[in-house]
């Protein structure tokens, strides 16, 4: 799993019927900045994610990529590399709070 926050979505009218009904989101991946591991840097990448939780704009979420992300809800038949799985409440790293909700 990683963690990303959601900074958009993706809307389309025109999908694969395993699709319909379900949000699509767009993560930025971030990672623990090594140089000062009490904040996070943006990953290189945006990834766009099936969302099984709810999560918003703004949020932190655990995502998973590949087989993995068809274990999800009830995601087995729907083609999708990636799935948000939980939203983030508060990310600790060697015992300090560098992530909490508001």
């Amino acid at each position: 799993m990683f963690l990303a926050e959601v900074i958009g979505q993706v809307v389309a009218t025109k999908k694969d019927d395993h699709l319909i009904g379900r949000k699509l989101l767009v993560l930025r991946p971030k990672l623990v900045d090594e140089k000062d591991n009490s904040k996070f840097k943006d990953g290189q990448n945006t990834i766009i994610a099936i969302d099984t939780v709810g999560a918003g704009v703004g949020e932190f979420v655990l995502f998973c990529q590949g087989s993995s992300a068809r274990q999800a809800g009830d995601l087995k038949p729907v083609p999708v590399d990636a799935a948000v799985v939980a939203i983030v409440d508060c990310v600790e790293v060697l015992g300090k709070t560098i992530y909490k909700t508001t």
